[in-house]
C-alpha cells in the first residue's frame, strides 16, 4: 500500500479542493412582457405575468 512520506498541510490540502466548490451564477432570462430579468420558470416580480398570461396582480408604485 502506497503511505504519504509526509503531512500534507491544510493550507496545501485545501488549496488543492477550493476548485471543486465554486459556485456558479443563477441563471436569468427577459420577462416576455415588460422585459425585466427573471429566473426562469417563474412569474416575473415586476408586472405579474407567467407565460403570457397575468397570474398576479403587482401593485404600482408611483
Amino acid at each position: 500500500m502506497a503511505v504519504p512520506k509526509k503531512k500534507v498541510s491544510r493550507a496545501r490540502r485545501d488549496k488543492r479542493r477550493a476548485n471543486s466548490y465554486k459556485l456558479t451564477a443563477p441563471a436569468l432570462s427577459r420577462c416576455i412582457q415588460c422585459g425585466a430579468l427573471k429566473t426562469p420558470h417563474r412569474v416575473c416580480s415586476s408586472c405579474g405575468f407567467y407565460k403570457g398570461r397575468q397570474v398576479i396582480t403587482v401593485a404600482d408604485e408611483e
